[in-house]
């Protein structure tokens, strides 16, 4: 088995504007560009590929089906303070699909990047 770490792909629709998404308000940081086809970022252990319209990974299925962004699997970025981070991404006009939601385990919120791909911020407690 390859010992590299593992990675997410997320399907976008703009590279450019996906890469300012997660560098500009998440912290990730620029790995690899080859916009407009695809972009890699990372933060911490998480490396995320960022595929757009005219990388490989978004080409049609045998069947015909087309690799999309959106869903409900996500990514999880973890915060230490919940309600200062939605509020902060909010005033720089970001959108999210929930409020803040408390569970056992924490608290967390989904916020939408400009393709749609669902990104939860999760703060422990």
């Amino acid at each position: 088995m390859n010992a590299e770490p593992a990675t997410v792909r997320y399907m976008i629709d703009d590279v450019p504007a996906a890469i300012a998404f997660y560098t500009e308000h998440l912290g990730f940081t620029l790995e690899f560009d080859a916009s407009p086809a695809f972009a890699a970022v990372v933060r911490g252990p998480l490396r995320l590929l960022l595929s757009g319209p005219e990388s490989s990974g978004a080409r049609p299925m045998p069947d015909g089906r087309k690799p999309v962004p959106g869903g409900w699997t996500r990514i999880q970025v973890p915060v230490d303070d919940i309600e200062r981070e939605v509020a902060r991404l909010r005033a720089a006009g970001l959108t999210f699909r929930n409020d803040i939601v408390k569970g056992v385990g924490g608290s967390q919120a989904l916020l939408d990047d400009p393709s749609g791909n669902p990104v939860e911020l999760f703060q422990r407690g």
